[in-house]
């Protein structure tokens, strides 16, 4: 039986259905793949006797092949994350115990089919972003075995990309999740935090910590990330999931002002971040990265060390056993007091406000990565300045209760990978994945070692059951005076466009505030006008539209594509003596207009 280069879910699936291939056939390559690959990816491997059991409890319960959701799916779990069985090190020696029922995450992915075999190498307790921080190896990039892995998730991302496994688990504080995937050519899932309990893991920073995926494609990682999610009443961190949607039309992404982009002299990186906005086929709005700049200084330069110095004091080890850049770390805790460990807060609340202001101009972020990788020898040699440019682009994000995907986009001339990674606010976990996939697929670059491969396309994402769309021009526009009366019924933005080429705009005499008129041109005259598309469940587009005062009502907008939907529309009489506005295409530029000539003009709040 020939298999693939990778094992991805549809080509897992494929080999299950065809009736050639068994799960212990399946799980026996995948072993061999293990002992033929890097000898620094794994720290520990299940037993044959372990991997047999695991087998005949599958087919015991779920006999028929691909039963299950994950059905004889291989895959590793980063080693600070508790597997009944093998033992937990954390990549220290000293620090090994056995874990006697594993972590809830590990317990969701197994009942739902999936194998485990082995627990994967990572900077020692997490502390790091290269992967060359264990005594127990440096895992290497799978296309140059000069060159990082990247960490702290290093032998994760290296057992996916080398097609050892379909997924890994790993964790992520301040980019361990998604720099390892660009350095290997894989999808890095990190979700927003809370999504996936934390009970089993081993913390670094306990309130930042967050469980991730690495997978070959966005499908798969959305896949894994869904089984592997759940509010957990045992983990004091989990919180309930409270899916947000983000616009399938007119969708912004916030991208780097030239200034604000630092590649540290790899301009082939520069090119290609330029390439994946290109890509995107989203309108890019630069935003000012300083802001999260500063909150990410807080995660290694303020008292936030003292969190990873607290998780270690817990073990009662000596610090004789810590790797010695982990130590230097750790020590940096004796800078920081109870004092300013609330200084910090303080100004990671006040950056938050500025961050947020960045992040209202956009629907997510569209970042590079890492500016660039580096040599084992290169990272050895200057192991704290170099890591920290890794982290330029990641290690504000949970800080800020972000999720983000990062994804492959291409390779420069030495053959190396990059990856740019989309940003989210909380909860935006699945809305982000069609963009990702998009960036994957038009990137052309494969999946790890698998350069040929077509990620699959993602499932349709099904509108949620009894909603109504409603098409808005003025007030109720996103960051207008009404668009709380959206917000506070849940509604959700569906699309940025515009209506088809036949509307003419007017200005509603005394409306406070002030309010345009959308009314569809008789004489052909009309021009696309600007609109949101918004969601809401049928009930409260009733309340809503009762509230709407004369002269405006609802009736059905076109939209530039054909489609047609409810929307605002205003009576003619009401337009007799108005002012046209038609020739601004839309409220926001008459708005912009009206600001510019007068700070404040008439009627306008």
């Amino acid at each position: 039986m020939e298999f693939p280069v990778v094992f991805d879910l549809a080509a897992i699936r494929a080999l299950y259905a065809s009736g050639n291939v068994t799960p212990a056939a399946l799980v026996a390559e995948a072993n061999a793949r293990i002992e033929s690959g890097d000898p620094a990816a794994f720290i520990s491997r299940a037993t044959p006797s372990m991997i047999e059991d695991a087998v005949s409890r599958l087919l015991e319960r779920a006999p028929e092949p691909n039963s299950l959701p994950l059905w004889g799916v291989p895959f590793a779990v980063k080693d600070n994350i508790d597997v009944a069985g093998l033992p937990l090190t954390c990549a220290c020696p000293e620090y090994t115990r056995m874990p006697e029922r594993d972590a809830a995450v590990v317990a969701r992915l197994i009942a739902a089919g999936a194998i485990c075999l082995g627990k994967t190498n990572l900077d020692q307790f997490a502390t790091g972003l290269n992967g060359t921080r264990s005594p127990y190896g440096a895992p290497r990039s799978v296309f140059d075995a000069d060159y990082i892995s990247g960490g702290s998730s290093s032998g994760s991302a290296v057992s996916v990309a080398a097609g050892a496994v379909s997924f890994a688990l790993g964790t992520d504080t301040a980019g361990s999740g998604r720099v390892p995937a660009m350095l290997n050519n894989i999808v890095g899932i990190k979700p927003t935090p809370g999504l996936l309990s934390t009970s089993g893991l081993v913390p670094a920073c306990e309130s930042l910590d967050c469980i991730t995926v690495f997978a070959l494609n966005v499908a798969d990682g959305l896949l894994v990330r869904s089984i592997a999610e759940g509010y957990d009443p045992a983990d004091p961190w989990s919180r309930p999931a409270a899916p947000h949607r983000l616009p399938r039309e007119g969708m912004r992404i916030g991208v780097l002002a030239p200034d604000d982009c630092e590649f540290f002299g790899d301009e082939h990186n520069a090119a290609l971040y330029r390439s994946a906005i290109a890509n995107s086929g989203c309108r890019p709005v630069q935003i000012a990265y300083e802001p999260f700049r500063e909150v990410a200084a807080l995660l290694y330069e303020g008292a936030w060390v003292a969190e990873r110095q607290a998780a270690f004091a817990a073990t009662m080890l000596p610090q004789a056993a810590l790797d010695p850049t982990v130590r230097a770390i750790f020590a940096g805790s004796a800078n920081f007091d109870a004092v300013a460990a609330f200084e910090g807060l303080h100004k990671l609340q006040a950056l938050r406000r500025q961050c947020e202001q960045e992040l209202e101009k956009v629907d997510a972020l569209l970042l590079p990565t890492a500016p660039r990788t580096f040599t084992v020898e290169q990272m050895l040699a200057d192991p704290i300045a170099l890591n920290a440019q890794l982290g330029t682009y990641t290690n504000f994000c949970n800080l800020l209760g972000l999720c983000a995907i990062a994804v492959p986009t291409g390779f420069s001339p030495d053959g190396l990978p990059f990856g740019v990674t989309l940003v989210g606010q909380a909860f935006t976990d699945d809305a982000l994945g069609p963009l990702a996939q998009h960036l994957h697929m038009a990137a052309r670059c494969g999946s790890g070692l698998a350069r040929e491969a077509v990620p699959p396309a993602l499932p349709e994402a099904a509108d949620p059951p009894d909603t109504i769309e409603i098409a808005v021009a003025g007030a109720h526009l996103s960051g207008m005076p009404l668009n709380r009366d959206l917000l506070a019924l849940g509604a959700q933005l569906v699309a940025r466009t515009h209506t088809a080429p036949e509307y003419r705009l007017f200005l509603i005499p005394g409306a406070v505030p002030a309010k345009p008129g959308l009314v569809r041109a008789r004489d052909g005259g009309g021009v696309a006008i600007e609109v949101e598309v918004w969601s809401m469940r049928a009930a409260d587009f009733g309340r809503f539209v009762a509230a709407i005062p004369a002269p405006l009502g609802i009736g059905k907008v076109a939209l530039a594509g054909g489609r047609a939907v409810s929307g605002f529309l205003c009576e003619e009489w009401a337009t007799a003596n108005a002012e046209e506005i038609t020739r601004f295409g839309g409220w926001r530029a008459y708005m912009a207009h009206a600001q510019a000539s007068n700070p404040q003009p008439s009627g306008v709040s």
